[in-house]
């Protein structure tokens, strides 16, 4: 099994500019996305896409692929990361072999565990399908709203507001950490929801942290301080 692990990597960012290379805990924020990859056997690479060169030769630095900065057209703020990720998957292929997955790791993501990938590889050589890591959503749709005129109304089914939260039925969110796909479905299908896909539940929640926006980083930082062990 070769699976190629890809991080994503613009130098623009418009909400935390240059949050990538940010510094959490110490260290820039796309070597978490590295370093946790080592030693997992059924990873060839770790090749990071980026448009910058600073980024680039942290990257290189902390054990990242780097073989090239990605084009202009693939990193403006409407490119796709599906178009990313194809570009990057055909260079590899071309030029180092045939993938049995790629797996696109964020590096807005930095507490999932080496563990947790391990789980995700699995199942995905179990399922012979997509797996997308997912979390127990804190808000449920039954009790989410859209406004209109002036007034709420309920975005699904208006019964739920008359259930405590608790005693809904469970539902998911993408929490953006661990994407696995086979090469010739994201060819085919330019997503990595298709056709098929399994989900790999996140139960803790430290994993499970999306770092978007300066509060974000700044509860990274503070959970990190809290948490030794991550």
């Amino acid at each position: 099994m070769r699976i190629l692990a890809l991080i994503p990597a613009r130098a623009g960012s418009k909400r935390l500019p240059g949050k990538n290379i940010r510094l959490l805990g110490g260290k820039p924020l796309i070597v978490w996305s590295i370093e946790v990859t080592k030693a997992i056997p059924e990873i060839c690479d770790v090749l990071v896409s980026t448009d910058s060169q600073e980024i680039a030769e942290i990257a290189k630095k902390f054990g990242g692929y780097v073989p090239w900065l990605r084009p202009n057209s693939l990193s403006t703020d409407t490119s796709s990361s599906i178009e990313m990720a194809i570009h990057a998957l055909d260079w590899y292929e071309e030029n180092r072999g045939k993938v049995d997955g790629i797996l696109l790791l964020q590096p807005t993501s930095p507490f999932r565990s080496k563990t947790m990938i391990e789980k995700g590889i699995r199942l995905f050589m179990e399922k012979q399908t997509a797996v997308v890591s997912v979390s127990k959503t804190h808000t449920h749709p039954s009790w989410m709203f859209t406004i209109q005129n002036d007034t709420l109304v309920p975005f699904s089914d208006s019964s739920g507001t008359n259930q405590r939260s608790q005693d809904l039925e469970p539902m998911y969110v993408v929490n953006g950490s661990f994407y696995l796909t086979k090469p010739e479905d994201l060819k085919s299908t330019k997503s990595f929801f298709k056709p098929i896909v399994s989900p790999l539940l996140v139960e803790n929640e430290l994993e499970a942290i999306d770092i978007d926006t300066l509060i974000d980083f700044q509860f990274a930082e503070f959970l990190l301080s809290q948490n030794k062990n991550i």
